[in-house]
């Protein structure tokens, strides 16, 4: 009878967690769907090679001829998103 205690025990846990989960995943679901796109506010070198496959080399090329807007803070750079939408709009085909 023990094991079987245990093992309700431990599935009710799951259930739990996986409801929390659902409910999360059920606020990111209706935020997408207001419009309400979940990206951050900035994003750093490492996110537009990742995202746009690019080269620190290109990012660099970019920044110097004002193709890619930036703020520094320290030896930081940060790309404001909304700009970065606003370039790949205006360069749609």
């Amino acid at each position: 009878m023990m094991k079987k205690e245990k093992k309700l025990s431990y599935v009710m846990e799951v259930k739990e967690l996986i409801a929390s989960v659902m409910a999360r995943l059920e606020r990111i679901d209706s935020k997408i769907c207001q419009g309400k796109v979940l990206r951050p506010e900035y994003y750093r070198n490492e996110d537009l090679k990742k995202m746009f496959g690019l080269s620190n080399n290109t990012i660099i090329k970019y920044r110097q001829t004002g193709i890619l807007p930036y703020t520094k803070l320290g030896d930081i750079f940060l790309y404001d998103s909304g700009k970065i939408d606003k370039i790949l709009r205006s360069n749609e085909l």
